[in-house]
């Protein structure tokens, strides 16, 4: 009941939480900025697209067979397969993400505070995660939702209404001239460089590919009365989040065409001063009446809240169920199990807050985390459910050899040089930059090896050519002991005993 809503959450509530999940403080913030940006626009505004197409495959390939197993969490179907220790080894990518994914947005939501309200950042993030932490604790799945309808709903209404005040500004170009002509600055459609087509495509990939091994979108898959349902879901809530970016691409387009000298916020432009991350809080405070920014500013509190409780419950969840009832205390009751679910989300909403402090370095460490979320976990959900006979030495050899190449390439976050030098690694501003679509590269690399380490240490225990005193995963005895399904029924009817041994 607490981490899939006992299986019955209604469509419409399952609709608008797996929608509310993406569509965060992030999301609507991120969207604006990269349009306002005179060396990005609206052509590398990739999350919207991205992560619509990501719920679209998530809900082609991955919600029937995760959904008609009856799995729990993302993490059942990896622990099934490759074991236990395994299956913890890759829940640490996926809670350094949500941990870090916690924190960035609540020191976005301190920042905005600050800067419009005059409230103190600390303060702001404090009582928005006890409130977070609170209700997520009270009510697990089923409080999560139902507070995401209503913050969606909320965010929806509110960034449309301020979109014609606006647009009507004194201040304001009309944003359609502005979009194809240099006025205020460089036109808000922007262009991608040739050079930068790799880079451009990495990242796209990684939004579509690597938004899918996530146990917040699986938690509201795996909520739904059937497969069916929850393919639905996913197909409509990739929609809803294309439909929901349109307000902040719009209020991006209004910021690129605005002379700020005629607003009070006065010259050097936000770009000029550093702040451009800010920009859709600053046209909600400085282009509508104070009225009607306030209810901006309340839609972003509540785009944060949607995806903060998710990524709370998420990491609880995993850490309850995953490691704490599989691997430490394998006899532990429902009732030991979500209370620790509780305690976990405690500690690490508190730990999150307290990361908040340090948003500088926050969203770097975010997006290094899911990074390696693209590069390590989401090539193992894809064996364990599309490719047969892989087995924990694959998974093994996958994670430490895709970590490792993607250490290689360099971390400019974490002031670490790459070792390797991809086609098109240049030096910019004293930082080397990798052009190449390494992060796709790091994906595949770690999906062949996973495949070729198993099936060749399978080949070479199975042909005696490694003794079987060496396989210390047990992948032979697994083997065979292992009868498939439809033999099985075949043996049931005609009466006969299942041999000891079946390979």
């Amino acid at each position: 009941m607490a981490i899939v809503g006992d299986r019955n959450i209604n469509f419409l509530v399952g609709l608008f939480t797996a929608t509310a999940t993406w569509v965060g403080g992030a999301y609507i913030n991120g969207t604006a900025e990269i349009v306002y940006l005179p060396t990005r626009g609206l052509l590398w505004v990739q999350a919207p697209v991205g992560f619509a197409l990501s719920l679209v495959i998530g809900g082609l390939f991955f919600v029937k067979p995760m959904r008609s197993r009856n799995y729990v969490t993302m993490m059942d179907p990896l622990q099934e397969t490759y074991g236990n220790m395994i299956g913890s080894l890759l829940f640490i990518p996926s809670l350094i993400a949500d941990i870090f994914w916690f924190a960035a947005i609540l020191a976005s939501l301190g920042a905005t505070m600050q800067v419009i309200l005059g409230i103190r950042s600390y303060l702001s993030i404090i009582i928005s995660a006890s409130a977070v932490i609170l209700y997520t604790l009270l009510g697990g799945l089923y409080s999560v939702a139902y507070t995401d309808v209503v913050q969606l709903l909320f965010l929806m209404l509110s960034l449309w209404i301020c979109i014609p005040f606006a647009l009507i500004h004194s201040a304001t170009e009309s944003i359609s001239y502005t979009a194809t002509h240099y006025f205020y600055q460089a036109p808000w459609i922007g262009k991608i460089e040739k050079e930068y087509l790799g880079r451009w495509l990495d990242d796209f990939l990684y939004l579509v590919l690597g938004s899918i091994p996530f146990q917040t979108y699986f938690q509201r898959i795996l909520s739904a009365a059937s497969p069916r349902q929850a393919s639905f879901i996913s197909y409509l809530s990739g929609l809803g989040c294309l439909l929901m970016a349109i307000p902040s691409v719009l209020i991006g387009a209004v910021a690129a065409s605005t002379d700020w000298n005629q607003t009070s916020y006065g010259l050097p432009s936000p770009l000029e001063r550093g702040e451009s991350a800010m920009i859709l809080p600053f046209v909600l405070h400085y282009l509508c009446p104070s009225y009607i920014s306030i209810g901006g500013l309340g839609a972003i509190a509540a785009a944060v809240m949607s995806s903060a409780d998710s990524a709370l419950l998420s990491v609880g969840s995993l850490f309850a169920h995953n490691i704490y009832r599989k691997i430490l205390r394998k006899k532990a009751t429902e009732k030991d199990v979500l209370w620790t679910m509780r305690a976990s989300m405690l500690v690490f909403g508190t730990a999150a807050a307290g990361l908040a402090f340090y948003s500088h370095s926050i969203y770097d460490l975010w997006f290094l985390s899911g990074e390696l979320v693209y590069a390590l976990l989401f090539p193992q959900l894809c064996c364990v459910l599309f490719i047969p006979h892989t087995n924990t030495y694959g998974s093994a050899a996958g994670i430490l050899l895709g970590f490792l190449l993607r250490l290689l390439a360099g971390e400019p976050s974490l002031k670490i040089p790459p070792v390797i030098h991809y086609p098109g690694c240049c030096l910019v501003d004293g930082v080397y930059v990798q052009l190449f679509p390494f992060k796709t590269f790091t994906m595949l690399f770690t999906l062949g090896i996973i495949v070729f380490v198993s099936y060749l240490s399978a080949f070479l225990f199975k042909r005696n050519l490694l003794s079987r005193r060496w396989d210390v995963c047990n992948i032979m005895k697994e083997n065979s002991l292992h009868i498939p399904l439809h033999q099985l029924e075949k043996q049931d009817l005609q009466g006969t005993a299942l041999p000891e041994n079946h390979d």
